[in-house]
């Protein structure tokens, strides 16, 4: 989108270092590959049971697919199976269950989901229990812990609330072996979270319109 380019020359940024994830939930396979069509090769999903036939019917065009939905214990070998990235992980167990049940010959990228406002009503690890997280994560097989995500609360401020999960970001550098992802902004704030460092940003509504 040109729109992230924008964004990031006037952070200073090279727009090469941020991925745009296409956020396809509710959207059927057809304008995802309109959407693939342009250049588009990261895609997430929020739904399991929706996912899954979308990426077995578009598995021709070699898309990378990202889980960014909530994960419930019975869903993980799907997820696993299925997807490529998971950016919602704030628990050992529902990751040590990714970790066993990931095909054979298959890593998977994993991404901490951090409660960056301490909202009770969102998910996510409190951002002074992450190191404590990674550090267990770190020693399961067939996962790569690759950076942080986050959500915001609908009244935060965005610059301030993704300059501190830079800040946390950073922090954690040393602790990991491949620690180069930043998940965060979507279509109302993916300016802010590009200037403050996001790698990625999760666009649905500005790519595929409002959902029904």
């Amino acid at each position: 989108m040109e729109a992230i380019t924008q964004a990031a020359r006037s952070a200073d940024r090279s727009p090469e270092d941020i991925r745009l994830i296409a956020v396809s939930k509710r959207k059927p396979a057809s304008d995802i590959a309109i959407a693939a069509s342009s250049g588009i090769a990261d895609f997430g999903e929020n739904f399991l049971q929706e996912a899954i036939p979308k990426i077995e019917a578009l598995a021709h065009l070699g898309l990378r697919w990202h889980f960014i939905g909530v994960i419930q214990s019975n869903k993980t070998r799907a997820i696993a199976t299925y997807f490529h990235w998971i950016h919602t992980i704030d628990r050992v167990k529902i990751a040590r269950r990714l970790s066993e049940q990931c095909p054979e010959g298959k890593m998977l990228n994993l991404c901490i989901q951090v409660n960056i406002d301490e909202d009770p009503n969102k998910a996510g690890v409190a951002p002074a229990d992450t190191s404590q997280l990674l550090r267990v994560l770190m020693d399961l097989p067939r996962i790569r812990v690759r950076g942080l995500m986050t959500m915001l609360e609908r009244s935060s401020d965005p610059a301030k609330s993704y300059a501190r999960l830079a800040e946390i970001f950073a922090s954690l550098r040393p602790l990991a072996n491949e620690w180069d992802t930043l998940s965060m902004g979507m279509s109302g704030d993916f300016r802010e979270a590009i200037a403050a460092g996001a790698t990625h940003v999760r666009i649905g509504t500005a790519i595929f319109g409002p959902r029904s």
